[in-house]
């Protein structure tokens, strides 16, 4: 098996190498040559099929895995994708000029969001010295399997394949059918739930924002909000879903680079904002820690209580159904594996991270207490304390933020959503998503999240439930994968590391959608269908 250490385009008309130390070696039949083709750390292996010896001048073409291309870049002959060429053709991948820089700002903008803003709300019950250690550990353990993420996507040695996405490492480590199962729904609810909370908070966080606007520089809070409720919700949430699709038109991840660096910054200034003016304008009254001392016949309601708030502050770190594809779209060589550019991008952004949500969590739960909500969030408290003693230039300031980041949010939370239906596209046509095509499946999904916002605007009192259902995306899958593609030592370090936090998590993550069931079952749900 020969080597071609250069990346190769499969669909360039233009003969291999002819060198002697280049030349790969090949199976000598008169149909077929079998070469490997190896880009990078990753490597591809397919067959070279000639047509000069069969009579005839047609043009000869690069089997791969089932496929073979010829001439026309845009259309397959029959077989299954290979994952190069797919990558070439499918929004995640079909750019990979990132740098370092653009990882910091995709980070930034998937792993910061609305959901931090609900954590004074865990607070509220674990307390102070119980409510940092969780969410320190919470923000360790996500950081462990992120590097664990960063370092499974490419092989350890030259050969292997190289994943860039969640679901493939996924495979790659269960096996196609467990991979599956275990891996698509709660990527693709990531997903598209995501953006389904993004409408619905960016659809309330735009009403409070045209309440400020309607009141000029004067006014009371309550006039206008009631100013705001002159157009309905659906309202609101078809505003925000108009301009989101429209900036998801962008072709791929890469493209939305400058996208997540505005939504990087707004969601860091924002809370920011949030959590400083908390500390400048002063802790209300009436604002108590002191714990409650429940009944006995409460201790029950108080346990589902407390992991409930774990349910919480798992699911305020999200972003980690990104992280393989935030890599995916990165450059490299020999000297310079995705990885390291990656790792470092990661860390760069987990500092930021840790000195944005930790102040906002800790701030927040010393300036309201119980005011935090877990439907309305810091920022709706804030509107409640503090709005009318603070200027509407800052009101105003603070949701517009929000709206930027929700709305450079969406259509990195859509991305995977939109590559897995042109995937479905090209495995059937055999050809490239053509323009329209794409433009008509993101609409599509558009308007599927829409009606799923308006169907359900009170997805939000159900972020402890959610929480408990996508933590083995984050916690739990990662350290198994190390276990299966790596293999470490038995009884080793990294292997009980790895299994102890993988059965943890399992554990949690069981104990948590209990939790949250019962919860729901005790004080009931207040569900407003087709009323946002």
């Amino acid at each position: 098996m020969g080597e071609v250490a250069q990346e190769v385009n499969f669909f360039e008309d233009s003969p291999l190498h002819d060198h002697d130390h280049e030349r790969p070696t090949m199976i000598k039949t008169p149909e077929q040559q079998l070469i490997t083709i190896k880009e990078f750390s990753c490597s591809v292996t397919g067959t070279f099929r000639s047509n000069g010896g069969g009579g005839g001048g047609g043009d000869g073409g690069l089997i791969i895995n089932g496929w073979s291309s010829s001439k026309d870049d845009h259309v397959l002959g029959g077989g299954i994708f290979n994952d190069q060429i797919q990558d070439d053709w499918l929004p995640i991948t079909e750019s990979r000029n990132g740098n370092i820089m653009s990882v910091v700002f995709h980070l930034l903008c998937s792993g910061i969001g609305f959901q931090a803003l609900s954590l004074p709300v865990a607070f509220v019950t674990l307390g102070w010295i119980w409510g940092i250690i969780c969410l320190s550990l919470a923000f360790s353990w996500q950081l462990y399997t992120t590097w664990i993420l960063v370092h499974l996507s490419e092989p350890v040695t030259g050969g292997g394949t190289c994943h860039s996405r969640y679901l493939r490492l996924a495979i790659a480590a269960f096996g196609p059918k467990l991979g599956k199962l275990l891996g698509i729904f709660p990527v693709m609810y990531l997903s598209g739930g995501s953006c389904v909370m993004l409408i619905i908070t960016a659809g309330a966080n735009m009403e409070r924002l045209f309440a400020i606007i309607a009141c000029g520089s004067g006014g009371d809070v309550t006039t206008c909000t009631e100013a705001a409720k002159s157009l309905p919700g659906v309202v609101w949430f078809l505003m925000f879903n108009c301009v989101a699709i429209l900036i998801a038109q962008l072709p791929n991840l890469n493209s939305l680079a400058k996208v997540s660096m505005i939504g990087s910054i707004t969601a860091v200034g924002s809370f920011t904002l949030i959590w400083a003016l908390s500390i400048k304008n002063g802790r209300p009254d009436h604002v108590s820690y002191h714990s409650l001392k429940m009944p006995r016949s409460d201790h029950m309601d108080k346990f589902g209580d407390i992991f409930n708030a774990i349910g919480i502050i798992v699911l305020a770190f999200r972003g980690h159904n990104l992280v393989l594809e935030i890599q995916g779209t990165l450059s490299s060589n020999s000297k310079n594996p995705p990885s390291k550019t990656m790792w470092k991008g990661v860390t760069i952004s987990y500092i930021i991270i840790a000195i944005t949500l930790f102040p906002l969590a800790i701030s927040g739960f010393w300036a309201y207490e119980n005011k935090v909500t877990a439907d309305g969030g810091l920022l709706s408290a804030f509107w409640q304390v503090h709005g009318h003693n603070t200027s509407r230039l800052v009101l105003g300031t603070m949701y517009l933020l929000a709206v930027i980041n929700s709305l450079s949010s969406f259509p990195i939370y859509a991305m995977p959503t939109f590559d897995n239906l042109e995937f479905r596209y090209i495995s059937t046509k055999r050809r490239r998503c053509p323009k329209r095509v794409r433009i008509g499946l993101r609409l599509f999904f558009g308007g599927l999240t829409f009606f799923i916002a308006v169907a359900f605007p009170f997805l939000g009192s159900l972020a402890p439930l959610i929480g408990g259902i996508t933590l083995p995306l984050t916690y739990v899958y990662p350290c198994f994968m190390y276990i299966s593609i790596r293999k470490p030592g038995r009884n080793g370090a990294m292997w009980l590391l790895n299994l102890g936090l993988g059965c943890l998590g399992t554990i949690l993550s069981v104990v948590l959608v209990v939790a949250a069931v019962c919860n729901l079952a005790n004080k009931g749900l207040h569900a407003n269908f087709f009323r946002p």
